[in-house]
C-alpha cells in the first residue's frame, strides 16, 4: 500500500468535524506565538481547524496535508481557505523561505523519515522563521507504567496505531537543538504534574545551514 493510500486508508475511520484533540491549550499557544500577519504553513492540518483559526486572526496561512480527504472536507465547509495536498514522499510544492511559521499540530509522531521531514520544515522557513509543534508527551510516570504493565505497554504501542514516533520533552529538545534549530523551548502541558500528555514545542531557525 502506497503512503498516501495508508493515510487516506486512516481518514475514512475518522468522524467529519471533530475538533483536535487539547483544542484550547494548543491553539492559546500557537496564537501567542505567531507575530502578526505572519506568512503560515499549518502542516498536517487536517480539517483545518487550525488553519481556520489562523486565517481570522489576519495571517496569511496555508493548510497542508498528505491526505485528500480531510483536505476535502475542509474545502467544503471552509471554501475560502488555501489547502493544499502535500507528497508522501518528497519535497513539498512550495519555494524556499517560502513562510515565516511552520505550525506542525500532532504531526511529526506520525512521521517517518523525520529528518527528511525537518529538512522540508528547514527550508520553507525565512530567516529567523519559527517552527511549532505540539506532539503527545511521554513523561516519566507514563513510561514506568507501560514498563510494569504489559497490558498498557501493549495497547500504547499498538502496531495498528498510526503514531510511528514516541517522544519525551528531552528527546525532541535534543532532535531539534541537533538539526540545528535555535532558542528551543519544549514544554508538558496538560492534564496532572508527572502525568502531562502534550509536548508544546518552539524552536528558531538558525542562519547556519542544517
Amino acid at each position: 500500500m502506497a503512503s498516501s493510500e495508508y493515510h487516506e486508508r486512516i481518514w475514512e475511520g475518522v468522524p467529519e468535524g471533530c475538533d483536535p484533540p487539547d483544542l484550547n491549550l494548543r491553539l492559546a499557544f500557537l496564537l501567542e506565538r505567531v507575530p502578526a500577519r505572519s506568512r503560515v504553513l499549518d502542516v498536517g492540518c487536517g480539517e483545518g481547524r487550525f488553519t481556520l483559526e489562523l486565517a481570522q486572526a489576519g495571517m496569511s496561512v496555508v493548510g497542508a496535508d498528505v491526505a485528500e480527504e480531510p483536505l476535502r472536507r475542509a474545502r467544503v465547509t471552509h471554501p475560502e481557505l488555501d489547502m493544499r495536498l502535500l507528497p508522501a514522499q518528497g519535497p513539498w510544492p512550495f519555494a524556499d523561505a517560502a513562510f515565516d511559521v511552520v505550525w506542525a499540530g500532532e504531526t511529526i509522531e506520525h512521521v517517518a523519515d523525520t529528518l527528511g521531514w525537518l529538512s522540508e520544515v528547514w527550508r520553507l522557513l525565512g530567516p529567523d522563521g519559527l517552527l511549532l509543534l505540539s506532539t503527545p508527551a511521554h513523561p516519566r510516570l507514563l513510561r514506568l507504567t507501560l514498563a510494569l504493565s504489559g497490558r498498557a505497554f501493549d495497547a500504547h504501542f499498538d502496531p495498528r496505531a498510526d503514531h510511528l514516533r514516541f517522544y519525551t520533552r528531552r528527546s525532541l529538545t535534543r532532535l531539534l537543538g541537533d538539526f540545528g534549530f535555535e532558542g528551543v523551548d519544549v514544554r508538558q502541558a496538560g492534564g496532572p504534574p508527572g502525568l502531562r500528555r502534550l509536548l508544546l514545542g518552539s524552536a528558531r531557525r538558525s542562519q547556519a545551514p542544517a
